[in-house]
């Protein structure tokens, strides 16, 4: 992990303003487009989503003015534009069910993006400097270890479709590993930060590769149980593909050592192997990717050939939004979002999406370049890393890459609890890039009160 020195940028308010104009006119147009296509007429609801995703937006906006005027400009608008296409999505799809704005999940989903954005500004106002969160690091641990094993607990965790990732409180569900996956960010930038001279000095080389010592070992080892138990215990092979994949990724950010990432590789390969011989919904999953159009596969789950053959009936340039049938996928709103996408906008416009949380990756692994200490350095790459991997889990599940697992698209999945978390990542990430294009006080200008002339006051 280098230190890199600052850089003078331009605060870009009015830049991210024009972005977020643009990003709201996007979203607009493409409800319109729905209702046209769907119902051959502007959509009655376009007053009340497009004035509450507006007022969402400009509010958001002035309290970056207020409150972190030096953070990155796009992160914000990128943000914005992929939460307002998915809440296209899910009201398309409420249409091809036949439920209007109040029935379907269009309107809970614009409820959950105000109270996440609500949660964001609420972040940025309070927290002034990311670095205070390092005084919590252990507490930070603890609650995401906790976060993680809350469904296990018998009367609160939910299972539902094989894996039990969820807790059910009242009439509300949530899934907590989401809440974890930022928490732990806090708790492993912290904890590397105090020991990444340890890992990355210390071991002996063996082809190439310096390999850490026995006794050095402790930090990956307990990662690598932890996500083995999630994987078994609640048969969520996304969430402990993210949590081991986050830590490898922030441990070689630390270290710059590369035995680190092939150690983690083979680790996490060893326990999939082991979970594949011993356990049925594992292999269930593996011959649905491995044989996705087999009678055996087609039998046990035709949810993947379904989405598979949608995002190929799109073909390059798509159906055009409100003419595909997404809907006869199971889960198109959340797991399957991106199908239903890749069916209605082609490939094309697949990519393009895609591009935006490329980009987002981007400003964030930027921000982490600019950050001037070791803590916010390591929590933005591990913020930024978790976006990647989640993205990399969803996209590489349904189109066969990997094994299909149970996370959700981020911004673009129905679900409260994902909300809550990636606007809450984009609060931190908005807060560590202020710190960093913040410009540093020249050592060397004059101060004020130095500048000074003495002057001589006579007194009789």
């Amino acid at each position: 992990m280098t230190t890199i020195s600052s850089l003078a940028s331009r605060k870009g308010r009015n830049v991210e303003l024009a972005l977020l104009v643009f990003a709201v006119g996007i979203v607009v147009l493409a409800y319109i487009n729905v209702g046209i296509a769907v119902e051959g007429a502007i959509p009655p609801s376009l007053v009340a989503v497009g004035s509450g995703f507006l007022v969402i937006t400009a509010v958001f906006h002035l309290v970056m003015r207020w409150r972190a005027p030096y953070a990155d400009p796009l992160i914000l608008p990128i943000a914005t534009l992929l939460n307002g296409l998915g809440l296209v999505m899910i009201n398309r799809l409420d249409l091809a069910r036949g439920d209007d704005l109040a029935e379907g999940m269009a309107l809970r989903q614009l409820m959950w993006s105000a109270l996440a954005a609500g949660l964001a500004i609420a972040a940025l106002i309070i927290l002034r400097d990311h670095r205070i969160l390092r005084r919590y690091t252990y507490l930070a641990g603890a609650l995401g270890f906790g976060l993680l094993v809350l469904p296990l607990v018998p009367g609160l965790g939910l299972e539902n479709y094989g894996s039990r990732i969820w807790i059910k409180l009242g009439p509300f569900s949530f899934q907590p590993g989401e809440i974890a996956k930022v928490v732990l960010a806090i708790f492993f930038a912290g904890y590397l930060v105090q020991t990444r001279d340890a890992l990355s000095v210390a071991g002996r080389r063996i082809l190439g590769l310096t390999l850490p010592r026995a006794r050095d070992l402790g930090p990956i080892l307990v990662a690598w149980m932890l996500s083995v138990g999630v994987l078994v215990l609640e048969k969520d092979l996304g969430s402990s593909l993210l949590f081991f994949g986050l830590f490898v990724a922030m441990l070689y950010v630390a270290t710059e050592r590369t035995s680190w990432v092939a150690l983690g590789l083979m680790l996490f390969g060893v326990g999939c192997w082991v979970a594949n011989m011993l356990f049925s919904h594992v292999q269930q999953r593996v011959l649905l990717w491995l044989d996705t159009f087999s009678r055996e596969a087609l039998d046990t789950s035709d949810q993947l050939a379904k989405g598979i053959m949608g995002m190929g009936s799109g073909g390059m340039f798509g159906t055009g939004l409100g003419r595909g049938r997404p809907d006869l996928t199971y889960f198109a709103e959340s797991d399957f979002i991106i199908p239903s996408f890749g069916e209605e906008i082609g490939l094309v416009g697949l990519f393009a999406l895609l591009l935006l949380y490329v980009l987002l990756v981007e400003r964030g692994l930027r921000t982490a370049i600019g950050a001037r200490d070791g803590f916010g350095k390591l929590l933005a790459s591990g913020l930024a890393f978790s976006v990647a991997l989640q993205c990399f889990v969803v996209v590489g599940g349904v189109t066969r890459v990997i094994p299909l697992t149970g996370l959700t698209m981020p911004f673009l999945s129905q679900g409260g609890s994902s909300l809550l978390a990636n606007w809450t990542l984009v609060a931190l990430l908005l807060r560590i890039s202020d710190h960093a294009r913040r410009p540093v006080p020249d050592p060397e200008a004059p101060s004020p009160v130095a500048s000074d002339q003495t002057q001589v006051v006579k007194v009789r």
